[in-house]
């Protein structure tokens, strides 16, 4: 599976998010991240992107998430990278930050909406924690625009657990009080690294089943079913780049 994160995303940390390593570099171009500056990564699973960016730019980096085994590798890989001094991981829920108001200047999360049904409340939990004119960095898979009622529901069933965003994500921002200073769509990438980790599946069946056991068939032929959508234009996958009110 390392192997084949890889492949698809540049990176072995044990990534659940679709973040390539280009859009990892884009996370720190963006967020103006290095020494000084300390970014809160929220659902930060195992530590894509957050130990790379914190090994690449010199910020520091807590790492927040619920899984303690994610949390665990985390740890240890940054032992491994020599970060402990600049990483701290944290085991909480998105939507109850442990930290005070004002408490960061860079915030990011990757992927991490779509898979949440309480986006409002993350959302307003990220901007208490943040500084005025903090700037957060974030990913989403979701629905495209103007879809037919039909074309929703695919995306609604093919896409991650809480794809749904009716209005999608910009009234969602200003009612937490951000406002968009970026906005970049992926999909294109997003297909292309699919495509990617289903043919690599393919390549290595024997060793991936072991991972997947019965779920191996389904698995893959769920991938295809979001292959298709993407690049038929139904499910999309953007990148935000939002400043603090």
């Amino acid at each position: 599976m390392r192997e084949l994160e890889r492949d698809v995303l540049g990176c072995d940390y044990g990534g659940t998010s679709w973040t390539t390593r280009s859009q990892a570099e884009h996370i720190a171009n963006s967020l103006e991240l290095g020494p000084g500056t300390h970014l809160l990564e929220v659902g930060s699973g195992s530590g894509w992107p957050g130990l790379f960016l914190g090994s690449e730019t010199g910020c520091d980096v807590t790492l927040l998430d619920i899984p303690f085994n994610a949390l665990k590798l985390a740890a240890d890989r940054a032992i491994e990278d020599e970060l402990t001094d600049r990483i701290k991981v944290v085991a909480a829920s998105g939507t109850a930050l442990p930290f005070e108001d004002s408490s960061f200047e860079r915030l990011s999360h990757s992927d991490v909406l779509c898979c949440l049904p309480e986006k409002l409340d993350m959302l307003l939990e990220c901007r208490r924690v943040a500084n005025k004119g903090a700037l957060m960095h974030f990913s989403v898979i979701l629905p495209a625009p103007n879809l037919s009622s039909s074309d929703y529901q695919q995306a609604i069933e093919v896409g991650p657990p809480f794809t749904d965003a009716p209005e999608g994500y910009e009234p969602l921002l200003e009612e937490s009080n951000w406002h968009v200073v970026d906005r970049i769509d992926v999909s294109a990438e997003y297909q292309r690294t699919l495509r990617a980790h289903v043919d690599g599946m393919n390549r290595n069946p024997p060793e991936i089943k072991t991972v997947f056991s019965d779920d191996f068939v389904s698995y893959r032929e769920h991938r295809e079913d979001q292959i298709s959508l993407v690049k038929s234009g139904i499910l999309k996958r953007q990148v935000f780049v939002a400043g603090a009110n």
